[in-house]
């Protein structure tokens, strides 16, 4: 392809794709608290973008390698979803604040809108990395009717598929599955408990839980005669593959601006 050939890349600002990403999910609401500009400015021209789960100093680092200057993230860039000025003096904040500043990065947190998004994108993500399209109960539900299986076999299942080094199980390894629900992230001990009332639901696949809730209340269902499993992945593991899933959705709406998803990585490893 000839210099003349090549398709000009688009000249936009970080608040002009910003606006952009809500213009092309219908019906979501301008009241989205925590869809903000974490750092940078958003009137600054974009020349390459990065979408992750968590913008972590490697992460950013990573961007100004590809040369991007505007990074999407999906959880917050500075550790809590709040006023950050109670954080003003931590050195680990300084610390990246002034990283951020230095290199002239800008960072948009882009949360509600994909979970408001029909289907919820991240949701979709994980779906589309596992292959279970086909096992959706019903549109925009997060049910699936998988062919028969065990808990043992799933939880083996969600490790390879999603490429994570271990998942924590509760349950009987040997209880058998059909039905299960999935809650990415870091979702409520109402909702999680909601999703293990559904009708025939055998096990909860889930990013967070507090071992108190939901993971006691999974270990005492047994008494009942019924029993239920517990898979859980990690929050960063339960969502990245959604991560990558708004990258592909937001590289042709950008008019040639490179896209790239940058992977945060599972923070824990196990000793």
């Amino acid at each position: 392809m000839s210099m003349k050939d090549q398709p000009t890349q688009q000249r936009l600002t970080a608040q002009a794709i910003t606006d952009l990403i809500a213009a092309a999910v219908p019906g979501i609401s301008p009241d989205r608290p925590s869809d903000k500009f974490h750092a940078g400015k958003p009137e600054s021209e974009v020349r390459g973008i990065v979408v992750t789960f968590m913008a972590t100093r490697d992460v950013l680092s990573r961007a100004l390698e590809l040369g991007a200057n505007f990074v999407i993230t999906h959880e917050p860039t500075f550790f809590q979803d709040g006023n950050i000025e109670q954080l003003v003096g931590d050195v680990v904040y300084e610390s990246k604040a002034a990283f951020l500043q230095k290199n002239d990065l800008t960072v948009w947190r882009c949360h509600d809108l994909m979970h408001r998004a029909r289907p919820d994108m991240i949701l979709a993500g994980v779906v589309r990395q596992l292959g279970w399209t086909e096992y959706l109960q019903q549109p925009n539900r997060e049910l699936f009717d998988l062919p028969p299986t065990t808990l043992q076999q799933l939880a083996m299942e969600l490790r390879q598929k999603l490429s994570i080094p271990h998942v924590r199980v509760t349950g009987n390894g040997l209880l058998p599955i059909r039905r299960v629900a999935i809650s990415c992230g870091c979702s409520s001990w109402q909702n999680q408990r909601r999703l293990l009332q559904e009708d025939g639901v055998d096990a909860l696949i889930c990013g967070e839980v507090r071992e108190w809730e939901t993971c006691e209340y999974v270990r005492d269902s047994a008494a009942t005669g019924r029993g239920q499993g517990l898979v859980v992945l990690g929050h960063c593991n339960s969502e990245e593959a959604g991560m990558a899933y708004f990258a592909d959705w937001l590289r042709p709406k950008v008019g040639g601006i490179p896209v790239h998803f940058v992977p945060a990585g599972d923070p824990f490893w196990f000793a």
